[in-house]
């Protein structure tokens, strides 16, 4: 009796025995833990060397901060004083209010001007004396490769007095000339100054010479002191207008400038 109340007065608590040895999932396991602590290391790292490098960031702004915005280029001036260089002008001479139009021959807004626009102008403005209009040359050759030959040509029809005519003449067929190359744009400049009516052995020679480049190039250098960045550009007066505007937009100009 004593051996079994003895064996009453306690209690046994056995932890079972696990061996790995036991099947393959075990192993798996020990693996998959593995795995984890080397993954939970390289996470640990990383978040503490993205707050070293935030704080390093913060301190560095502290010493030397930058400005919240970057300096922009300043706005071209809106009153230019611009001649009216050396070609022929459209309307009277002494008109109280002069356009100066920068322009290039192979540019389709350029064209769109002339096509939608300077015929209003021309009627309403320049045919009643009230402007005079001054042609310059702005070739855009980077984007445009035959803007230069064309420019030399009509200065070569001016030889002759036709610019005004070769100047309708190129931007009415703008689409015909602009993708030739070589000896075809040539020929197809020389053609239309048989077509306005010029001497195109005199045309041919000047054109090939290169006779007026040196004039072309002075435009285009006026152009750039003036800040001109694209055509067509317009300077009614002095004042800036920029693109192919319509009638209604030029018109406020003028008008603004007739009151005056």
């Amino acid at each position: 009796m004593k051996n079994k109340e003895k064996k009453a007065d306690y209690m046994e608590i056995r932890i079972p025995r696990f061996s790995f040895r036991d099947t393959p999932t075990n192993g798996f396991l020990v693996l998959t833990l593995v795995i984890f602590a080397f993954l939970l290391g390289m996470l640990t790292n990383k978040v503490m060397y993205l707050q070293s490098t935030a704080k390093q960031a913060t301190v560095a702004a502290a010493i030397n901060p930058q400005p919240s915005t970057y300096p922009t280029q300043p706005s071209p001036p809106q009153i230019v004083k611009v001649d009216n260089g050396k070609l022929p002008l459209l309307g009277n001479a002494n008109a109280k209010v002069t356009v100066v139009e920068f322009s290039d021959f192979q540019c389709p807004f350029c064209e769109k001007f002339f096509t939608d626009t300077l015929k209003q102008i021309d009627d309403n403005y320049i045919k009643t004396g009230k402007i005079k209009l001054a042609f310059r040359h702005y070739p855009l050759i980077s984007i445009h490769p035959n803007a230069q030959i064309a420019s030399e040509a009509s200065e070569c029809a001016n030889e002759q007095n036709k610019f005004w005519d070769y100047h309708d003449l190129l931007f009415t067929n703008q689409a015909a000339w602009s993708p030739l190359t070589g000896s075809d744009i040539t020929s197809s400049l020389t053609d239309y100054a048989g077509q306005v009516g010029l001497d195109t052995g005199a045309f041919a020679t000047c054109l090939s010479s290169h006779k007026y480049k040196a004039r072309v190039d002075a435009d285009q250098a006026a152009g750039n002191d003036a800040q001109v960045n694209g055509t067509p550009t317009f300077f009614i007066n002095g004042n800036r207008l920029v693109g192919a505007q319509p009638f209604s937009a030029i018109k406020r100009a003028i008008e603004g400038e007739l009151k005056k």
